[in-house]
């Protein structure tokens, strides 16, 4: 029997997995392995929260895989070095993965595909993540998109769905099982937390391509039916929460998108709403492709002399505790601590204030969300943070500063999201939970421990924003990148 290495990597899944699907029809018995490497991953390495969700996600697969007769092998690293030695132990003949689209990971990968078929291996990757590939979209000119609404218009007219495709409900035994690798066993990675900071996670999510798949039921048969006014609102459930399973690979966006378009009695108004969330999920993916820079600087070149507030520890420390006197912001940052998600909504309010009123570098907000989100996607959080901050692609100008009172306000009218992380605000009749600084003795006696002001008053902050703006405002120069 001819053996092919699928490697899997954020595609911690069976069907609809293009690798694996090209092993099988290709005639070749599929040796599944998970290669540990996350120092090859540049600056970026995964964070706590993604890691733990990690951890749960390679046992639900190995488990799937024990189920047809196969398992999971697990390596750590150097990847190049350990697909070599696999290879040479297995007389495999070929190694088959999907892409991904990290700079330094495509960079790896690259050489990784250059290297096997020098000593020659067949050695081929797939496109398992994305409904388009970074580069397969383009403005007429033949440039990269740097605006949305362009780029989903195009992405729109050259939609073409695939069959799904699930995977075999078996597989051969190996030739000399013994032989061949065992690998480590998924606990020596240390991927889960020894103290249990993540239990509050898993009341919320179940990683794994079957926890993919209910969650994708739960959306499309709940909060789809009136998702595009819901979604907005953070005490409800109206989003889909299928983001760490997209990131983690655990079902295809592909079968997601077909799913949602099945759906005969949803609001069209509601699908195309939530596929215009696909969207940018692939935007944040074209723009990574082509401006890889932007993980770490910001792609409006006005933005390199921006006037950002100087180093406070005991700020930023406060905004990631959930410790500002805001309400919403303090709220979104326990729901963050305690789950390991929030809101959508939620993160550009906590954003904003962070960018705007703190005028903080987005980069601190960004390494934080990375460090404590279970979805933790480079491209997606790259994106959102450029976005709420004015300085990338297609983003809300720096001078749109969210109030975070108003949009407390308007999204949480009663303030129930707001009592529900912050209970001791709770007593607090719904108009103070968004500004209990307004009655400071209303405030004292409901909740003594919590800040009597905001660290910036949201008029305040707002005016310095702007002051500090007009430092830089102009028209956007051109990068070498080709920003325009």
């Amino acid at each position: 029997m001819r053996i092919a290495l699928v490697w899997f990597r954020d595609d911690l899944r069976l069907d609809d997995h293009p690798a694996l699907r090209a092993a099988t029809e290709a005639g070749y018995l599929p040796l599944p392995v998970y290669i540990h490497a996350p120092e090859e991953e540049g600056g970026w390495a995964p964070g706590a929260a993604s890691e733990a969700w990690r951890h749960r996600s390679l046992r639900a697969l190995d488990a799937m895989l024990r189920a047809r007769r196969s398992r999971l092998r697990i390596f750590r690293g150097p990847s190049l070095q350990t697909l070599q030695s696999l290879l040479a132990a297995t007389d495999a003949e070929a190694v088959f993965w999907n892409r991904r689209y990290e700079p330094a990971i495509e960079q790896r990968d690259a050489a990784i595909k250059r290297a096997l078929r020098r000593q020659g291996a067949r050695a081929e990757s797939f496109n398992g993540a994305l409904l388009f590939e970074p580069w397969q979209l383009a403005t007429r000119r033949g440039d990269p998109y740097r605006a949305f609404a362009p780029f989903w218009t195009s992405a729109r007219a050259a939609w073409r769905e695939p069959a799904p495709w699930d995977a075999p409900g078996g597989f051969d035994a190996l030739p000399d099982e013994d032989a061949i690798p065992h690998g480590l066993a998924l606990d020596a990675l240390r991927l889960a937390p020894a103290r249990g900071w993540d239990d509050g996670f898993w009341e919320r999510f179940v990683p794994g391509e079957r926890g993919a798949r209910d969650a994708l039921s739960a959306f499309v048969e709940g909060a789809l039916h009136g998702y595009r006014d819901t979604r907005d609102v953070p005490a409800a459930r109206g989003t889909s929460r299928l983001s760490p399973h997209l990131h983690f690979g655990e079902v295809s966006v592909a079968r997601v998108a077909a799913t949602v378009r099945a759906s005969v009695d949803a609001p069209p108004a509601d699908v195309e709403r939530f596929l215009g969330e696909l969207g940018w999920r692939e935007f944040s993916y074209h723009l990574l492709h082509h401006f890889p820079q932007t993980v770490d600087t910001s792609l409006d070149p006005r933005f390199d002399d921006f006037p950002w507030a100087p180093p406070a520890p005991a700020r930023l420390r406060a905004w990631r505790r959930g410790a500002t006197g805001v309400p919403i912001v303090d709220a979104g940052m326990r729901q963050l601590r305690s789950t390991g998600w929030m809101h959508n909504r939620v993160r550009m309010i906590v954003a904003s204030y962070l960018t705007k009123h703190l005028r903080m570098h987005w980069l601190h907000g960004a390494r934080w969300f990375w460090a404590a989100l279970v979805d933790a996607d480079l491209a997606s959080n790259t994106l959102g943070w450029q976005w709420i901050a004015g300085t990338g692609a297609d983003a809300a100008p720096y001078f749109r500063i969210f109030n975070p009172v108003v949009q407390a306000r308007r999204f949480d009218p009663d303030g129930a999201y707001v009592a529900r992380w912050l209970p001791e605000l709770a007593a607090l009749p719904p108009p103070l939970r968004f500004a209990p600084w307004e009655d400071p003795a209303a405030l004292r006696r409901a909740a003594p421990a919590y800040p009597r002001r905001p660290l910036v008053d949201p008029a305040a902050g707002r005016a310095a924003a702007l002051e500090a703006y007009a430092k830089v405002r102009g028209p956007r120069r051109a990068r070498a990148s080709g920003f325009d």
